[in-house]
């Protein structure tokens, strides 16, 4: 039979697993919608996007700038594009517009597929089509994406593709501090695909859409190589996986529980 002091130790032992368990639970279950919260947080993708790509005469050019290179700028553009589509259009609705193509040397913009679901297939078919020619209304293009976007009443994204500078008129740095002073909440990532080379304002112009992007909480990435592209519209256009999050840590108290429990609450008075 036990004694009174086995009977008094058990039950608080007991006692003190219960308390335990309970504070785990709870710490648990605090952890558990902390990470929900934060991956809701991660993953603004039902946004709706825009892609901006620059078709103008540049982007004929061959990506080393040598006779030994014959790919045109924007076949790796195109390859980048095909490869992040499909995921991107799984989590958001986007849409196409070019510039460049159209009657020679003028400032060619043009709205090719509103914002759409599963785009992707479509909008390969337009870019796999294009002829590159036109100059560059880098400006003009991204206005008429904000507004396609309807960037007054609702939040979007905006991706702009291009290798090289405004060469129309527009002001992109201008633009982007009125676009984010009426947006509700619009985002514009540039990609510039080796700029330098077809730069005739030197660091002025890059600085220029860097701002475009800044103004408007995105990011300016410059793209040496298709392995670049993708990456570049992967940070951008692309969504982030949702991946499964460890369990978080037990809490303080939980561990000050367990602490007391082995220090005082478990120990046998002596007879």
């Amino acid at each position: 039979m036990r004694d009174a002091h086995e009977v008094k130790i058990v039950f608080s032992l007991t006692c003190v697993l219960r308390i335990a368990a309970t504070a785990l639970s709870i710490a648990s279950a605090g952890g558990f919608a902390a990470a929900i919260a934060a991956e809701q947080k991660e993953l603004p993708c039902n946004d709706d996007a825009m892609i901006v790509f620059d078709a103008s005469g540049s982007m004929a050019g061959n990506v080393g700038q040598g006779i030994a290179t014959t790919i045109p700028r924007i076949d790796e553009a195109r390859h980048a594009l095909a490869e992040v589509l499909p995921s991107a259009t799984k989590f958001r609705r986007v849409g196409l517009i070019t510039y460049g193509p159209g009657p020679y040397q003028q400032c060619n913009v043009h709205l090719d597929l509103k914002p759409t679901a599963n785009a992707g297939a479509i909008i390969m078919r337009t870019v796999n089509a294009l002829t590159p020619g036109g100059r560059t209304p880098l400006a003009s293009a991204v206005e008429q994406a904000a507004t396609v976007l309807d960037y007054k009443q609702k939040p979007g994204v905006i991706v702009v593709v291009t290798d090289g500078e405004e060469t129309c008129g527009g002001a992109p740095c201008d633009l982007g501090k009125q676009l984010h002073a009426a947006a509700k909440q619009l985002t514009i990532h540039v990609i510039g695909y080796r700029v330098k080379d077809f730069s005739w304002t030197g660091e002025q112009s890059i600085l220029d859409v860097r701002c475009l992007a800044e103004q408007n909480g995105g990011l300016y990435i410059a793209a040496e190589s298709k392995e670049d592209l993708i990456e570049a519209l992967r940070k951008t256009l692309d969504c982030p996986m949702v991946t499964k999050r460890a369990s978080p840590p037990p809490s303080q108290s939980y561990l000050d529980i367990i602490r007391l429990a082995s220090q005082g609450a478990l120990h046998r008075p002596n007879h």
